[in-house]
């Protein structure tokens, strides 16, 4: 079977109830496509995971070197294991939250052992194949969460300025110029990679009064050791790391599965993500074994790649494996990165993640797909909490189409020569179309039969089963036997399992 992938057409040869085998040579591809891009745009997303990683490890109330390592690491591992060429995978901030309370209340080996576990789950949900459910989220919870992101980066560095001087607003005044106008002259080297050389090289030569890198926390100045989570093996154990993994394991996958869906939208390439899933999965053991905490994909950091031209694996490893010579080989240059600079890479990039077409289509879509989308972005960026925000937007999303289903449906009646009446009932039923289903009967009118032509509706659960029910039972209590026809084969199957009106001896329940 031919598929598009990455940009290619691919052969994948399929074996019942397996994936798709392994092509070599697409593989090759994926780290060969784009060779300089890949560097110079990894080189640049390891520069932005330095304050990312430092701060998220203060948010989980670990050293900075918990959040280093497991970026790193995670970083390199799934540019090999993962399904989404370009994705940069590391310790974000909303895995950070959820690891609060365990790091408090049990300590820093509970969280290993929650990293690793975090992993298994994972790799059993890319497994299951359970990515495919990613089709629930409506295209408008997919803007919501791009827009909400977008505003978090922007949020994210306000603190930034918080008490700084004119010297920090006039770097970032002089970052954003280099990036945007840069480009009109060469497109040759990343112009936020330029800016952060340019904005380091002029805080250190003129002694600048600003905020660097080195005064973010102590950096760690060895490779991380082997090391097995000092954890007893019990259930009690299990019983304090399980509901956290089980919240990582979703959160993480959430966030990953979303960017990956955006990076696909932003390559015009595709992904398999349960290939993703897996590898998030495996990632994420490896750092716990190796002194990490758990990560997902960054979708900042994933997009700073894209738009610096990063296409495959390569910037994905360069990203991890240049961010470990930084720390433990460039550490003296690295720790003198004015913060100015980054800050004014994340703003960029906040602007170029966000959907400004989507301002424009407002007042023309759907009002339910607007209101869905400003819910998501309002419930993300109040909470600070991508998956709410996710949530949030699907559930309203499906009472939005559940609602207009419903509205689909009705029932009309036409009386016959012969004194019979026909009741025609077409749309879905389900538990929201059936809410006034029983009151488009008249249930006194003295006709001699009555028929509920079902031809054109369809049964879709219990709530409407038992709407029918309640139809016939009150028919026959004014001495009449309604004739059912039209049943389609689904319904009628649905109909045979849950009714209770067709039974011998059906007596109808109390509250019909």
């Amino acid at each position: 079977m031919l598929v598009e992938s990455c940009g290619r057409s691919v052969l994948l040869t399929f074996v019942p109830n397996s994936s798709p085998r392994f092509n070599w040579a697409e593989y090759r591809a994926e780290w060969l496509r784009s060779p300089k891009a890949d560097l110079l745009s990894g080189v640049l997303v390891a520069l932005a995971l330095i304050p990312e990683a430092i701060a998220f490890s203060i948010i989980a109330g670990v050293a900075p070197q918990i959040g280093l390592y497991a970026s790193f690491i995670i970083a390199i591992v799934i540019s090999f294991v993962g399904g989404r060429p370009a994705m940069i995978s590391a310790a974000t901030g909303a895995m950070a939250l959820l690891m609060v309370g365990l790091v408090k209340n049990h300590g820093l080996e509970y969280l290993f052992a929650a990293t690793i576990l975090t992993g298994v789950l994972q790799i059993l949900f890319g497994w299951a194949g359970l990515s495919r459910y990613l089709k629930f989220v409506p295209r408008p919870v997919m803007t919501g969460f791009v827009n909400a992101l977008a505003i978090l980066i922007f949020m994210a560095q306000l603190p930034q300025f918080v008490g700084a001087n004119w010297q920090m607003y006039a770097m970032v005044a002089a970052g954003l110029a280099i990036i945007y106008l840069l480009p009109r002259i060469t497109r040759a080297v990343p112009s936020a990679l330029v800016a952060i050389v340019v904005l380091t090289l002029v805080s250190i030569f003129t002694g600048a009064d600003v905020k660097t890198v080195g005064d973010m926390g102590e950096l760690p100045k060895a490779l991380p050791p082997f090391h097995l989570p000092q954890v007893p093996l019990t259930l009690e154990t299990l019983n304090i790391i399980f509901p956290v993994a089980l919240t990582l394991t979703f959160v993480g996958l959430l966030e990953s599965l979303l960017t990956a869906q955006l990076v696909d939208e932003k390559t015009d390439t595709t992904s398999d993500k349960n290939v993703e899933s897996r590898g998030q999965g495996i990632a994420n053991i490896v750092t716990g074994f190796f002194g990490g905490m758990a990560g997902c994909a960054m979708i900042g950091q994933s997009m700073i790649n894209v738009t610096s031209g990063g296409r495959g694996r390569l910037s994905t490893f360069v990203a991890g494996a240049f961010l470990l010579v930084l720390i433990l080989v460039l550490q003296g240059t690295l720790v003198q990165i004015p913060i100015a600079a980054l800050v004014a890479v994340m703003i960029m990039v906040s602007i170029s993640t966000f959907d400004w077409g989507s301002l424009r289509t407002m007042m023309t879509y759907p009002r339910g797909e607007t209101i869905v989308m400003l819910a998501t972005v309002l419930a993300t960026v109040l909470t600070h909490d991508l998956s709410k925000g996710v949530l949030t937007g699907v559930v309203l999303s499906a009472i939005f189409f559940a609602r207009k289903v419903s509205q689909l449906s009705s029932v009309s009646h036409a009386d016959l020569p012969d004194g019979s009446r026909v009741y025609r009932v077409t749309g879905q039923l389900f538990f929201v179309s059936t809410h006034d289903f029983v009151h488009h009967f008249d249930f006194a009118y003295p006709a001699r039969r009555v028929v509920i032509d079902l031809t054109n509706a369809h049964f879709w659960d219990g709530s409407a089963v038992g709407a029918l029910d309640k139809v016939v039972f009150k028919f026959r209590q004014n001495g009449i036997e309604p004739e059912l026809i039209g049943i389609n084969e689904a319904s009628a199957t649905l109909i045979e399992k849950v009714a209770l009106h067709d039974k011998p001896g059906a007596v109808a329940p109390s509250g019909h």
